[in-house]
């Protein structure tokens, strides 16, 4: 039977599948479960897919809807009665389909919406809780006016500035340099309704003004509150946090998988589908934008409010999702010397990015430190302030793509490198995001070489539970990091990361493509097969583990140091994961593990305390040109040390915190090579 490549995005799953196989169907068998309450009969339209189009370097596939049977006469008629919904959501019959209805013919991607989704992806990037100093860039004053007169027939702006002066006099006594009428200015489109605005409020209005100078809402009668959004910008995940402005209160969260991720799963794979794809750039602002908006319908209606009370956004993401967002071709950043169109800070009308918040409100995007070290890097150093502290803190945003900050009050060094989604699941056999069904923690007996784990959405551990089969899917980040490090400290696995064939156990054999150890038999899981951690898969973490090891280690040497004083873990995936077995493995440098700590979301919340506090955004701006940026493809040494670190621990480091746990471990013959070239 012909078999051909099928990728699911944005869960990452893949695998080949049959010829004529319905694409619902192999998603199920690829874990992936895609919403149906029709019997398959094409009519309830909840198991819509995209064909996406186009050469997919990253997965070695041209994906085309010819590679699909053709659109059904069922199809057609599901999709002929609803002409407005293809509309608005911008698709076109033959790249909608019905996944019920749709066969597999060829290589194929395949994108889920978010509504055809049977497991919703757990976004994993909740806001923590921060004491902020409220001084947001939106005030409101109500101001208060005589109507105009033959007498005295001044024009309605130059009537509102001057009771805006006096408005903002009176609440803000004993402040200097508060701005004349004069210095104000008016947006375009406050300007266009101000004059039935003021006649229809008898001349009583609110004003919300932009950082002192700029009038952006006039609003009838008295209004007190202001609101804004902070957002996070992933590679993989979307956060937004609507805010009171006035009291600091966090309104709403909501998140989302990053869409762009059908283009690429890693920043360069993105880079480069903007350059072989001309309107590449177009569709990945687009989609990013699209994403942003039902993310602000969702909060608003969430916190009860309009969408148009929105006045402000703080926006944050890494330096390729920065210049996706604001349009800007992201060529430059993935070629030699690697430079960003822009480094500092850029506000921007709503408006001018389609974002359907109040159309005068102002969009915020923190500035970029250097080609991999992003807005969200910004956000990170607002909301951890290592360059306020006396010792020397390493910062590490464990993600696709890694970014490092090291240092303190006197001095600051960052750098980036790619680590690849296979932390987040993907590039894993059996890996997954986190979703119901994923496997989030594993422990191995080191006498037994028996497995336990822990599931999303079930409580303890399956050996705790007489019915816990038919749950399990596959392996999420967080597990795929406990399951090496227990290979490894079971010794299933050498330091070298090889399976040690001789060990007698049913679970370590040899697989269909090379030796494997089975932490779940097919009859526990939902997909009816076996799910085993296999070479291939301690092979791609070693090497993501091996770059950021690598990073940290070099920003250490550069600032004479042997280990940073405290280790920071920030991101959503760094939050879930264990450190010490993230330091039995080498992902991070040996430290105190007392010294090492998950802080969530920091780059969410460093947006969010910067739409908060308009002094931070100075300050961030102020610090992040003194940040001493390090390539490290510069690095004449980066290869010889990304060997060293690809064994576990490492080939020659100590790591004395967590040498306890590998009582019996060897000095490795080949360090010495390495270390002398």
């Amino acid at each position: 039977m012909t078999k051909h490549n099928i990728i699911l995005q944005p869960s990452g799953s893949r695998g080949q599948v049959e010829e004529g196989q319905s694409i619902r169907s192999a998603a199920r068998d690829l874990g992936v479960e895609i919403e149906s309450i029709c019997a398959e009969n094409a009519t309830c339209g909840k198991c819509m897919v995209l064909i996406e189009q186009g050469r997919f370097e990253k997965y070695n596939i041209d994906s085309r809807r010819e590679n699909v049977s053709p659109v059904t006469a069922e199809e057609a008629a599901y999709f002929g009665r609803r002409p407005k919904f293809l509309k608005d959501k911008g698709w076109e019959v033959g790249q909608v389909r019905l996944s019920c209805q749709c066969k597999i013919q060829g290589d194929v991607l395949i994108n889920v919406p978010e509504e055809s989704r049977g497991n919703k992806q757990i976004v994993r990037k909740s806001a923590t809780q921060r004491e902020i100093e409220i001084k947001p860039s939106i005030r409101k004053y109500l101001v208060t006016m005589n109507p105009p007169t033959l007498e005295r027939p001044i024009a309605d702006w130059e009537r509102l500035a001057k009771g805006l002066e006096t408005s903002m006099g009176l609440v803000r006594r004993g402040e200097e340099n508060l701005p004349r009428w004069s210095d104000f200015t008016v947006d375009y489109q406050c300007l266009r309704t101000l004059a039935s605005t003021l006649r229809e409020a008898k001349w009583n209005v609110t004003v919300s003004v932009w950082q002192d100078k700029e009038i952006v809402q006039v609003q009838s009668g008295y209004h007190e509150e202001s609101y804004g959004a902070a957002v996070d910008i992933g590679s993989t995940t979307v956060a937004l946090y609507l805010c009171n402005l006035r009291t600091g209160e966090m309104l709403a969260a909501e998140s989302e998988m990053n869409p762009q991720i059908v283009y690429g799963e890693d920043v360069m794979s993105r880079i480069q589908y903007t350059i072989e794809h001309k309107d590449g750039l177009e569709k990945l602002h687009k989609a990013i934008i699209s994403t942003l908006n039902k993310l602000l319908k969702q909060a608003a209606k969430t916190a009860k409010i309009k969408v148009d009370d929105i006045l402000e956004m703080v926006l944050v993401g890494n330096s390729t999702m920065h210049h996706l967002l604001l349009n800007l071709p992201p060529k430059d950043l993935g070629l030699a010397p690697f430079v960003p169109a822009i480094h500092k800070s850029v506000d921007v009308k709503a408006r001018e990015l389609g974002l359907q918040i109040n159309s005068a409100g102002n969009i915020h995007v923190l500035p970029t430190i250097a080609s991999f070290v992003g807005a969200d890097t910004s956000a990170m150093i607002v909301a951890e302030e290592p360059h306020k502290q006396d010792e020397n803190w390493l910062l590490i945003d464990v993600g696709t793509n890694a970014e490092l900050v090291l240092g303190n009050r006197k001095r600051l060094v960052c750098t980036s490198t790619p680590t690849g989604p296979a932390l987040e699941g993907a590039h894993v056999e059996y890996g997954m995001r986190a979703a119901p069904g994923a496997m989030e923690r594993i422990s191995i007996d080191e006498t037994t070489l028996e497995p336990k784990y822990k599931v999303i959405g079930v409580d303890g551990w399956n050996t705790d539970h007489a019915e816990f089969k038919g749950l399990v899917k596959g392996i999420c980040g967080s597990a795929i990091i406990d399951g090496v490090a227990e290979l490894f400290r079971a010794g299933i696995v050498d330091s070298r990361g090889k399976f040690k064939k001789e060990l007698k156990s049913e679970r370590i054999r040899q697989g269909e493509s090379g030796w494997e150890y089975v932490i779940a038999w097919a009859e526990e899981t939902s997909i009816g097969r076996d799910i085993p951690m296999t070479q291939q898969d301690v092979r791609q973490i070693q090497l993501a583990k091996a770059a950021l090891f690598t990073a940290a280690r070099t920003l250490l040497k550069r600032s004479g140091l042997e280990s940073p004083d405290k280790i920071i873990l920030a991101g959503g995936f760094g939050s879930y994961i264990d450190k010490e077995k993230a330091m039995l493995i080498g992902l991070i440098p040996d430290c105190v593990l007392d010294n090492v700590y998950a802080v969530g979301n920091a780059a969410g919340d460093g947006a969010r305390i910067a739409l908060l506090n308009i002094e931070k955004r100075k300050e961030i701006e102020s610090v992040t040109r003194k940040v001493e940026r390090f390539e490290l493809p510069t690095d004449p040494e980066f290869q010889n040390q990304f060997m060293l670190a690809t064994s576990f621990p490492h080939m020659s480091e100590p790591f004395p915190h967590i040498a306890h746990l590998i009582p019996n471990r060897v000095a490795d013959p080949l360090a010495k090579k390495f270390m002398e070239k």
